[in-house]
């Protein structure tokens, strides 16, 4: 059975499109379903599918791109390159290759360039949230404003 993603709006909204007919509709979330993360949907052309519910705050762009790290906190806990796999506007998730010394807890400096036209250079202090062997989830430090151009690079 194919599975859709969606994105639950804080007015407790979504919009599903079905993956054969790419018909759109735009349903009301129930409370009843905000401690489920997939149910089963039938659209009219017939076809039923799974529909994955995301409640996020912020969209998660999907991205292929290199930067670096460095750690902050405790320092000199080690550096390298990564493969950054998706952003938000208050994290990242990126692979590192070979072995790493990451923690949950530790602090950060992240340097990577979007792939938008003007090469974008960013720079973000973040703590490690999530380690899953190769792949480090981090949260975004002192978010009291967006970059403009990170802000319309994460525009769905």
């Amino acid at each position: 059975m194919k599975t859709v993603k969606t994105y639950i709006r804080h007015d407790n909204t979504a919009t599903i499109i079905c993956p054969c007919c790419n018909k759109a509709k735009c349903v009301c979330i129930k409370e009843s379903l905000k401690d489920k993360h997939r149910v089963k949907a039938r659209c009219s052309c017939g076809e039923e599918f799974l529909v994955q519910l995301d409640f996020r705050k912020h969209y998660r762009k999907q991205v292929n791109l290199v930067g670096t790290y460095i750690t902050t906190d405790p320092p000199g806990m080690g550096s390298g390159t990564v493969k950054i796999t998706n952003i938000s506007f208050e994290g990242i998730g990126f692979e590192v290759p070979g072995s790493h010394r990451l923690r949950p807890g530790q602090k950060l400096e992240i340097e990577f360039r979007l792939d938008d036209r003007k090469r974008t250079l960013l720079k973000k202090d973040a703590v490690v949230r999530l380690v899953e062997k190769g792949y480090i989830g981090c949260q975004f430090i002192n978010q009291q404003y967006i970059e403009k151009a990170l802000g319309f690079y994460l525009k769905p």
